[in-house]
């Protein structure tokens, strides 16, 4: 008969080896996440010119931010979202629901790609009625991945809810500014 070792599992994986697996799953997890929702606000940023003259000539309602919070919220917010999104794909993958973390990540890859798409919609397509629709794409997505990340931990969606009143005040504030300025 083998010897068998007390902290060796069924198929040869010590409790720790199986640890350190985790864990370097969810560093990846966190890494490739990360680098996503950091490419989107790169590429939002590089897209956003708020000193532009066109932008500067616009009529917007007075209940608009400052222009300071703007990327205040958004560092804070893009955070928030690499973070309850790392979180939530690697708890699916560890619950061994893998197809609940690949949809949450292509979820999250729709997310990301209609938040970067809003600054080239408004400040260099120049369009701000089709921004307010991609605004308000963009906060319908943003309530879906609260949605999923509730699912998961309903802290994690509750953790997302900034988001979605974020871009909903940005879909509003979109309208508004369209309505405001219906030749630009």
């Amino acid at each position: 008969m083998a010897r068998t070792n007390a902290s060796t599992t069924l198929f040869g994986v010590s409790p720790g080896q199986a640890e350190r697996r985790r864990r370097a799953r969810r560093r990846r997890t966190a890494v490739r996440v990360g680098a996503a929702v950091g490419a989107c606000a790169v590429v939002g940023s590089l897209l956003t010119d708020p000193t532009s003259r066109w932008y500067r000539s616009l009529r917007k309602p007075s209940w608009q931010p400052p222009p300071a919070a703007f990327p205040l919220v958004w560092t804070a917010l893009y955070a928030d979202i690499a973070w309850v999104s790392s979180r939530t794909i690697s708890a699916a993958q560890e619950d061994g629901r893998s197809a609940e973390a690949r949809s949450y990540a292509r979820a999250l890859g729709v997310n990301l790609a209609l938040n970067a798409a809003w600054s080239g919609l408004f400040f260099r397509a120049r369009q701000p009625a089709l921004s307010a629709v991609g605004a308000g794409a963009l906060a319908l997505s943003a309530a879906d991945l609260a949605r999923r990340a509730g699912r998961s931990r309903a802290l994690r969606g509750w953790a997302l809810v900034p988001y979605v009143a974020w871009t909903t005040l940005a879909t509003a504030l979109c309208v508004e500014i369209a309505r405001l300025n219906p030749q630009k």
